[in-house]
């Protein structure tokens, strides 16, 4: 499912125009990458959890040439599902 298809659902769901399903959807990706660049966590009790992670430095290999070469530490979004998205995908 794609963001126009989400919104798409959310009109049948609420009853809501396909603009302002559009702009609902806009409007939480917008909340949640706010926060996340920021360094908060967002937690949707039932749903999950997305919060930023730090992945450490490594070695890597370029796919190319074969080379070995370290790849430096970086910030990373990461989602955790929750209890309840957990057992409606069970």
């Amino acid at each position: 499912m794609n963001k126009a298809e989400l919104a798409e659902e959310i009109t049948n769901h609420t009853g809501l125009t396909r603009r302002q399903s559009r702009e609902a959807v806009d409007a939480i990706t917008s909340v949640i990458t706010d926060a996340l660049a920021r360094g908060e966590k967002v937690t949707l009790v039932g749903f999950g959890t997305f919060q930023v992670t730090e992945r450490k430095a490594r070695r890597g290999r370029n796919p190319r040439t074969g080379e070995t070469i370290q790849m430096p530490a970086k910030k990373v979004a990461k989602f955790v599902p929750g209890k309840g998205l957990r057992e409606a995908v069970q």
